[in-house]
Formats: C-alpha cells, sequence, structure tokens
C-alpha cells in the first residue's frame, strides 16, 4: 500500500513540475565587480518593483552574472535587477527616491520621469528560457 501511495504522489509531482519551466538570465554591462546583483522576477503588473515574486542575488564576475530561477509557472513575467554595491540587499535612493546604485529591467525597458512600466519589461515565459539584461549606465 505504502509503494502505490508513493507512485501516485511521484507521478503527480512530475506531472506538476513538467507544467513549470526553467528562467535563465544573464546580466552584462555592470562597472565593476563589487558587490552583488539583485534579481527580482514579477509576476503581475501591479507589483512590479514593488513586491517580488522570486529573488536572487550573485556575485559579480568579469562584471556580469548569470541567475537561474527553478521550477517556474507558465506566465508573464518581468525581471528588474540592482547592481548592490555596497552588499546591503537593498536598492540605496536619493531624498525623492531615485536610485543611487545602478538599474536595469528585462527588454532594456527605461523610464520616462519614473520607473520603467511592466508593459515594457513584461516577457512571456512558455518553455524553458534564457533572457539578457544589460545594464546601460
Amino acid at each position: 500500500m505504502t509503494k502505490i501511495i508513493i507512485a501516485i504522489v511521484l507521478f503527480v509531482s512530475s506531472l506538476v513540475s513538467a507544467q513549470n519551466v526553467n528562467l535563465t538570465v544573464k546580466i552584462s554591462g555592470l562597472k565593476n565587480d563589487n558587490g552583488k546583483v539583485q534579481v527580482g522576477l514579477f509576476n503581475s503588473k501591479g507589483d512590479f518593483l514593488k513586491k517580488v515574486y522570486r529573488g536572487v542575488s550573485s556575485e559579480i564576475k568579469s562584471n556580469g552574472a548569470v541567475v537561474t530561477f527553478l521550477n517556474i509557472p507558465k506566465g508573464e513575467y518581468a525581471i528588474s535587477a540592482y547592481h548592490d554595491k555596497n552588499n546591503n540587499a537593498k536598492l540605496d535612493t536619493n531624498f525623492i527616491g531615485i536610485p543611487k546604485e545602478d538599474v536595469a529591467c528585462s527588454n532594456n525597458a527605461k523610464g520616462v520621469m519614473g520607473p520603467p512600466k511592466y508593459e515594457d519589461a513584461k516577457f512571456q515565459l512558455k518553455k524553458d528560457r534564457k533572457i539578457d539584461v544589460k545594464f546601460n549606465n
């Protein structure tokens, strides 16, 4: 009986994970290797740049990094990254909220008189995918 239950659980798990995919993000264009790069994955317009769906940090080597988000449900997402130069795990801003640390988004989305828009940064994730995020500072 135990073997049957384990087999059913493994089968259901394989079905669920078969619907999920992996996203690899190649970061380039950082000015130096100091600190870390913090990468946030966002899964809705309302949460973009406010509440990270999943986040990772990575060491920087040769002015870049590679991070992978594993087992992500298929859907629409956007990426935001910042160069955490002082390694304090937060985006440092000035007194009016403008970032002091370099930032970048998927699709090279840029803000005009404010932060980038979700509509400019979003992309579809239907299968395992690799995307590039370039810092253009």
